[in-house]
């Protein structure tokens, strides 16, 4: 079984963000979205899409098998997996601090709806990198090649355009609170949904006051590895509709940089993905809990 391993030292990272993409990757960027049925570009395929010939013959090893029935599932059934775990780690209710602090029920109601948008589209990221990471370790895909085409909507309704709060337009205790999660999580970014988050500061303040607390435990790091195993063994599983191999990604990426370059930039994404889908879950079980 692949282990989860976060790479050391943490390697550079380059996003390409969506206003930096070419023609081409803003064509890749909106077909990603489109498939996955999220309307925001993870920090992961952003990362990935610095190394361009890794990146299209990552995705284009990949897409049939993101529109198909048997992905779906398998991101369905992790997030039921994630979510179950959190309530080992008994989150706090939120909803009457909230409300005592000025919140009404349908502000609490947009945070639940954009928490759905996290807890929908960190699956099919958090699959993504494991395959990446996955081939690039040399493990091969299943030989299995049959898929169905999925033909619904299973992303989530909300359909609104992020409002992230950005470093460069946050208050004093908001960067503080930035500062705490990479030092607490080991991370070298803020991820898009700590930042959407953050446009309700008091909230997210008490909601990571209440996470942050269970972040040492060892309950905690025992359901995170339960969540990246889980996505590892369902990666393994599913079919290969295009015939992706180890070497053919592993030569997409020597065109682009060393092996070990790409390869640590997916480790570091593939190591922290399980912890962002677990702590997402905690965040939607605080408003949730009665």
């Amino acid at each position: 079984m692949l282990e989860r391993q976060k790479p050391f030292p943490l390697p550079m990272i380059d996003p390409v963000p969506e206003y930096r993409a070419t023609s081409q990757l803003e064509k890749v960027y909106e077909e990603t979205k489109t498939s996955l049925q999220v309307p925001w570009m993870g920090v992961v395929t952003m990362a990935f899409a610095h190394y361009p010939t890794f990146f299209d013959t990552l995705w284009r090893g990949i897409e049939k098998l993101v529109g198909s029935e048997e992905f779906v599932k398998s991101c369905f059934d992790l997030r039921n997996l994630t979510e179950s775990q959190v309530l080992i780690l008994s989150p706090t209710s939120l909803n009457s601090s909230l409300i005592q602090m000025g919140y009404d029920q349908e502000e609490i109601r947009e945070i639940i709806k954009l928490n759905e948008v996290f807890s929908h589209g960190n699956m099919p990221y958090l699959m993504i990198a494991t395959a990446a990471r996955l081939l690039l370790e040399g493990y091969e895909l299943s030989d299995a090649t049959n898929i169905e085409r999925y033909k619904g909507k299973h992303g989530p309704s909300h359909t609104k355009p992020l409002v992230l709060m950005e470093a460069h337009h946050a208050s004093p205790s908001t960067l503080a609170l930035y500062e705490d999660i990479k030092s607490k999580l080991g991370l070298p970014i803020i991820n898009t949904d700590y930042r959407a988050f953050a446009r309700w500061p008091t909230y997210f303040g008490m909601a990571w006051d209440d996470l942050s607390q269970k972040l040492v435990s060892a309950k905690y790091e025992q359901q995170v590895c339960n969540v990246h195993d889980f996505a590892v063994g369902q990666m393994l599983k599913l079919p290969n509709p295009s015939g992706l191999t180890c070497k053919i990604l592993q030569e997409a990426a020597q065109a682009d940089a060393s092996l070990h370059e790409v390869k640590e930039v997916v480790r570091l994404f593939q190591w922290l993905l399980p912890g962002l889908a677990l702590n997402v879950a905690y965040f939607r079980a605080q408003l949730l809990k009665v």
